[in-house]
C-alpha cells in the first residue's frame, strides 16, 4: 500500500485518474471474482427430497406465439410430477394469430387480453395474476412465469418444488438456450445466461446470500403475489425490479439446478433492440432502488443489496469514463502538439484505452471459455466451429454493452415483444446434442 500511495503521489494527473478508475473498478467487483471461483470448485447446489408435493401453476405471456407455445405447454404437461398438481395458464396478448387456440388445444387454460394502452409482459402478468386470484382463490402454492418460447426439462418442476419446500418464497433456475447454434450472437446469449446460472446465481446459493431472477423460469410464492392483489411491477425489466425489491426487503431469493430453455435472438439488430431495453430498465431501477439499496446494506448489513447495487449500476459505465477521459486527453494534448500534455502522458493515455479494452476482451475470454468447458454437457449445438469460435466472439459481443449503455441513457426505449419462431421440442434441443 505505501508503495501504491508513492506511486500514485508522484504520478501525473491523468495516470492519477486511470489508477483511482482501475482501483474503484477493483474494489467493486472483486466479489464477482470469488463468485466465479466458488461456482468452479464447490460444484452445484442440492436441496434434501421435498417432503410434500406442492401445487403450482405455469403462467405464459404470450403474443403472437403460434409457431412455439404448444411446445412450451407440452413439455410442461410431461414433467415428472404429478399432473394434477400443475395448470397451465397462458395470456394471449393483442394477438392477431391462432396462440389462444393453438394454447388451448395443447391443454393450457387461456386468458385473452386486448389493452393497447399497457403494453408489456408486466401487465400482462398483472392482468392473468389478478384473473387466476380471482377464479381460483387458495388453489395453487405457487406461480412459475415462463416465456412462449421456452422449453421444460422432464425434472423441472420436481427439482424447483426441492427448493420450494425447503421453504424459500422465490426461486430462480437454470437458464439454457435451444439455439446455441443458431449464430454468434445466440451462441454469445447461451453462453452468458450459462454463466450467469452457474457461476452467478449458483455461487450466490452456495455462499448464502440471495439470487436474481431472469427474464423467465422462476417461481414465486402465490403468497408474494397474493399480497401484492397481482404483480406491481411496470419498468421495462420486471424480473430485475423485482429481485431488487426483494434484496431491499431481505426476501432471499433460491437458485435450483433445474433446466429449461430459452430461444436467443439470431440476428445482431434484434439483439441490439433486445439489450437496449434490458439496458434501459435496469437504468429505471437503478434510479428507482439505487438509494434503497444502499441503506439496505449499510443499515441491515444485507450483502444482496450490494450484489443487486453492482448488478444494476452501469458498471461498464466506468470503463466507458476511462476510454473517453483518456481519449479526450490524448486528442487534445496531440493539437496542442506537446503544449498541454507531455509525450509521456500522451503514450500513458493510448496504452490506458488499449489495456482497458484488452483487459476488458481477456476478461470475457476467460470467463466464456471455463463456461463452455465446464458446463459442456449443456450446450447442445452440432457445430463444433461455432463453439471454438465463440469463446473469440463473445467478449465482443460483451463489448458492445459500452455503447449501449450510452444510448439507453439518452434515448427513448418502448418495450417491444421479441419475435420467436424456431419452433422446436425438447427432444430436438437435447437430440443435437447427441448428434454432435
Amino acid at each position: 500500500m505505501p508503495v501504491f500511495i508513492a506511486n500514485f503521489l508522484s504520478a501525473t494527473p491523468i495516470v492519477q485518474f486511470n489508477m483511482i478508475v482501475v482501483a474503484l473498478f477493483t474494489v467493486c467487483f472483486f466479489y464477482q471474482a470469488v463468485f466465479f471461483v466458488i461456482g468452479v470448485v464447490r460444484g452445484e447446489v442440492r436441496y434434501p427430497k421435498a417432503k410434500k408435493l406442492h401445487r403450482y401453476a405455469f403462467f405464459i405471456a404470450a403474443h403472437n406465439e403460434e409457431a412455439v407455445i404448444a411446445n412450451l405447454v407440452r413439455s410442461i404437461r410431461e414433467q415428472d410430477y404429478p399432473p394434477e398438481l400443475i395448470d397451465v395458464f397462458v395470456v394471449a396478448d393483442a394477438c392477431t394469430d391462432d396462440t389462444a387456440r393453438v394454447a388451448r388445444e395443447a391443454g393450457a387454460i387461456v386468458y385473452e387480453r386486448e389493452d393497447l394502452a399497457r403494453k408489456g409482459k408486466s401487465w400482462v402478468m398483472d392482468f392473468g395474476f389478478k384473473r387466476i386470484l380471482r377464479e381460483y382463490p387458495g388453489t395453487y402454492e405457487g406461480f412459475f412465469i415462463f416465456d412462449a418460447d421456452n422449453l421444460v426439462s422432464p425434472e423441472y418442476t420436481r427439482i424447483m418444488n426441492d427448493a420450494f419446500d425447503a421453504g424459500y418464497m422465490a426461486v430462480t433456475s437454470y437458464r439454457n438456450s435451444k439455439n446455441f447454434g443458431s449464430s454468434w450472437v445466440s451462441a454469445a446469449y447461451a453462453t452468458s445466461f450459462l454463466r450467469e446460472a452457474r457461476f452467478l446465481n449458483n455461487a450466490r446459493m452456495l455462499c448464502g446470500t440471495s439470487c436474481a431472477v431472469s427474464g423467465s423460469g422462476y417461481l414465486i410464492s402465490a403468497k408474494i403475489i397474493e399480497g401484492m392483489g397481482g404483480w406491481q411491477f411496470h419498468t421495462l425489466t420486471e424480473d430485475i425490479q423485482f429481485s431488487t425489491f426483494c434484496a431491499v426487503h431481505g426476501v432471499r431469493i433460491a437458485y435450483a439446478p433445474a433446466e429449461f430453455f430459452d430461444e436467443q435472438p439470431v440476428g445482431f439488430a434484434a439483439s441490439w433492440k433486445q439489450r437496449m431495453r434490458w439496458t434501459k430498465g435496469f437504468y429505471q431501477v437503478f434510479f428507482t432502488y439505487g438509494s434503497q439499496l444502499v441503506k439496505s446494506f449499510v443499515r441491515h448489513r444485507r450483502f444482496s443489496a450490494y450484489d443487486m447495487f453492482m448488478t444494476i449500476a452501469p458498471g461498464n459505465l466506468i470503463t466507458l469514463i476511462s476510454i473517453l477521459a483518456n481519449g479526450t486527453f490524448l486528442v487534445v494534448g496531440l493539437l496542442s502538439h506537446g503544449f498541454l500534455a507531455t509525450d509521456a502522458e500522451i503514450d500513458a493515455c493510448f496504452q490506458s484505452i488499449v489495456a482497458s479494452l484488452a483487459t476488458l476482451y481477456q476478461t470475457y475470454l476467460i470467463m466464456g471459455l471455463f463456461t463452455m468447458i465446464i458446463e459442456r454437457k449443456h450446450i447442445h449445438c452440432k457445430s463444433h466451429l461455432r463453439i471454438l469460435l465463440n469463446i473469440f466472439t463473445f467478449p465482443l459481443f460483451m463489448l458492445t454493452y459500452i455503447p449501449l449503455i450510452v444510448a439507453a441513457l439518452f434515448l427513448k426505449v418502448d418495450w417491444v415483444p421479441t419475435p420467436h419462431s424456431i419452433s422446436l421440442t425438447l427432444d430436438d434441443v437435447v437430440g443435437k446434442a447427441a448428434e454432435a
